[in-house]
């Protein structure tokens, strides 16, 4: 059974709405980078990470008045339910001296509600710095393969429309996050490396997608020569649409399983890959085609068909 066999919109039509609104969010988002920034993880910032079990539920007041007594500063949080909390400290010294220190006091001003370190972790500055250079590496250097690979597979047309729906996806996905960083209390939207390790999932992702409709496109000019480029782009949108609805839907509905029931430190990376899957979708549809067509209808070339 095929689905939405005989589907016939008129995307191409559309796609100057299409641009506006990828315009909107592009500049909303960028301007919340730029003006925000984003909450990042230790592993960027650098600092120590604990997330601590209580038997009981805590108050959070009452952890931040102990820890910061200590004379640390950092995010005091609820870890996903209120027995557990996760401290984000600007803490960079001796690892063994702070969670001597952290179980002290908390010990102290607790002595009613037994606590469990579950997880500490530490990044100093210098290797936070490494890794953000790595991360940004990783993701300029996939896109420059992308362009390549896309490049001798059709031709630079599609390869620089492909790697600019990318760009697309990515920025709004990042946009995303640094707008609701913050919002959430149990579910803060950390920049860290399982982050950009969505981002490169979303990046692949995206261009599997967006290659299935270059190719359509590509066989249709081939039988259909004498036909206009619009009407040939649009029907090949449409050829490929139920392909592309049954693929984000059976994916996105995984990625709600994970966010829902894999807990609080795999949410920014579920939250990112569904975002991602969204976002990919209609860039492949309203973006990465139509950005090809409108380069040839403005320049008045016609496409070089290989394969």
């Amino acid at each position: 059974m095929r689905f939405l066999a005989k589907a016939n919109f008129d995307f191409i039509g559309n796609r100057k709405i299409a641009y506006y609104i990828s315009l909107t969010a592009l500049t909303v988002g960028l301007a919340s980078i730029i003006v925000r920034g984003f909450q990042l993880g230790i592993d960027f910032k650098g600092g120590t990470e604990v997330v601590v079990s209580f038997a009981r539920p805590v108050d959070i007041g009452k952890i931040r008045s102990t820890v910061y007594s200590e004379g640390f500063s950092g995010q005091i949080k609820e870890y996903g339910s209120p027995r557990e909390i996760i401290l984000t400290m600007d803490f960079a010294g001796d690892l063994n001296e702070f969670q001597s220190t952290l179980t002290r006091i908390l010990t102290r001003d607790f002595k009613d509600n037994p606590h469990e370190i579950l997880r500490i972790d530490s990044v100093g500055p210098s290797i936070a710095d490494d890794l953000r250079s790595s991360a940004i590496s990783a993701i300029l250097g996939a896109l420059a393969m992308i362009l390549i690979y896309v490049g001798i597979r059709f031709e630079f047309k599609f390869a620089a429309a492909g790697v600019l729906a990318i760009f697309h996806d990515v920025l709004i996905v990042a946009g995303l996050f640094s707008l609701l960083g913050g919002v959430f209390n149990a579910m803060p939207l950390e920049v860290d490396q399982s982050t950009i390790a969505a981002f490169l999932t979303i990046v692949g992702y995206s261009i599997t997608d967006t290659v299935v409709v270059y190719d359509r496109i590509r066989e249709n000019i081939k039988i259909r020569r004498t036909d206009p480029y619009d009407k040939i782009f649009n029907d090949s949108l449409n050829e490929t649409l139920s392909r592309t609805i049954i693929t984000a839907t059976t994916t996105l509905l995984t990625v709600i399983m994970l966010f829902i029931f894999a807990g609080p430190t795999i949410r920014s990376f579920a939250f990112a890959i569904g975002m991602g899957i969204l976002v990919g979708t209609y860039s492949s549809i309203f973006i990465a085609a139509p950005l090809v067509l409108d380069w040839c209808l403005r320049t008045g070339s016609k496409l070089k068909l290989r394969g």
